[in-house]
């Protein structure tokens, strides 16, 4: 996980950047996910990977209490900072690792949040893990919710931005699409594990969740979001509503970047 943990911490200003400027649609149909399913503040929500907080801030703000958890020291010192600039204040801002949340105590958490460790891990066994953990901290019919990236998301950057692996390099493209894994170089990107749709619902499930919905985070906009950034108000609300609607197609999943499983823990 040192990757992992490196790549995070040497950049934090593109991850805080990343929801709030390049990818604003991502961002608003989580949280009209997030609206619609979660229960009501103040409810507690544990966001698990939080990074820099976009979450934890904007649950915050809406009165729920939120602990935020990362891997990245450096995530953790900006989150901070943040914090006191936007005068939130949330439960707790915590080093910790999606793997083993032990110094938390179980069934204390209505909701949690893995909106980003689950990019990373290589193997089943570990993706189920996070997931279990999790689990542990839901009080009875808590809710998770899961972030992947899709097994075609490196394929679709790929056309729009024109990197040259995929003419250049066969093997990476058959590795990616055969095993979804991704050892980070000069990429742009530290190790990861790209999903494919079909294996979200299963994981959460093998995990004791009950599935609510599976999520096209993007809709039809990845990789086509600079009009939509570009839009302020009305016109960007309407947008991120036609792409939560459109997310939610089964046919639509893949086309997105990001999947977002939800589910309710089963005792």
């Amino acid at each position: 996980m040192s990757n992992v943990q490196n790549f995070y911490d040497e950049n934090v200003q593109n991850e805080w950047e990343r929801l709030g400027i390049r990818h604003r649609t991502e961002l608003a149909v989580t949280l009209r996910a997030l609206r619609e399913f979660l229960p009501p503040a103040p409810a507690r929500v544990i966001d698990i990977g939080g990074g820099p907080g976009r979450y934890t801030f904007a649950l915050t703000e809406s009165g729920y209490r939120v602990s935020l958890v990362d891997l990245s020291p450096g995530n953790l010192a900006f989150a901070r900072q943040k914090a006191a600039e936007l005068n939130l204040n949330p439960e707790a801002i915590i080093q910790g690792n999606a793997l083993d949340l032990s110094v938390l105590p179980s069934d204390s958490f209505d909701a949690a949040l893995l909106m980003g460790p689950l990019y990373h891990l290589w193997a089943y066994e570990e993706r189920l893990q996070a997931l279990r953990e999790a689990r542990r901290l839901l009080k009875p019919g808590g809710l998770v919710f899961a972030a992947f990236i899709s097994r075609f998301a490196p394929f679709c950057d790929a056309a729009s931005k024109g990197f040259a692996w995929v003419l250049a390099e066969p093997d990476t493209n058959e590795k990616l699409l055969t095993t979804g894994i991704n050892i980070g170089a000069d990429d742009g990107f530290t190790d990861a594990y790209f999903a494919h749709p079909d294996e979200v619902i299963p994981l959460g499930e093998a995990a004791g969740f009950e599935t609510l919905l599976r999520l096209g985070c993007e809709g039809v906009a990845a990789g086509h979001e600079a009009f939509i950034n570009s839009l302020e108000g009305k016109d960007l609300e309407t947008w991120a509503d036609l792409n939560y609607r459109i997310g939610k197609d089964p046919a639509a999943i893949g086309a997105s970047d990001h999947i977002l499983y939800i589910g309710r823990k089963q005792e």
